[in-house]
């Protein structure tokens, strides 16, 4: 089930990589930029969250969090947040199950093959947990940008 703009976003309860729990409750009266991305320190998922970290002032300015979700452990997520410099949160999802409540795994196509996998997903969540938007199979590379681009930051 593909979420949309207008519905009430899932709301979850997750371990992040500093060792604190993260619900988008907490988020409530900001703008939250919730993204889900198959595996963390590989170079696309890599790239995409180095290109959130570098827009971080700009996002947070205009009123966004960012919080990244995969199904990596928080171990493995701290060890990439230290490696690459991030300082938003990243929550672990091992179970799949906030994944699946937002759309973001399924049945994808990946270089001609349908398969089952984490579908690489950024939702915008307004101040009172509403669905803003809902962007499915977007490209690691110059989502950040589009992004921006759409939120009218640029």
């Amino acid at each position: 089930m593909k979420l949309e703009p207008g519905d009430a976003a899932p709301d979850f309860t997750l371990p992040a990589a500093d060792g604190s729990t993260i619900s988008p409750e907490s988020y409530r009266g900001k703008r939250v930029i919730l993204y889900f991305y198959p595996a963390a320190m590989t170079p696309g998922c890599t790239k995409q969250a180095c290109d959130f970290r570098d827009s971080l002032a700009s996002l947070a300015s205009a009123g966004f969090a960012v919080l990244g979700v995969s199904k990596d452990s928080p171990e493995k997520l701290a060890t990439f947040a230290e490696r690459d410099a991030l300082t938003f949160p990243l929550l672990s999802d091992p179970g799949l199950e906030v994944h699946k409540a937002y759309g973001a795994y399924g049945e994808k196509t990946m270089y001609g093959k349908t398969t089952v996998g984490v579908i690489r997903s950024t939702f915008v969540i307004d101040p009172d947990g509403k669905i803003e938007k809902a962007l499915y199979n977007v490209k690691a590379t110059g989502h950040v940008a589009r992004l921006r681009r759409e939120l009218g930051l640029d």
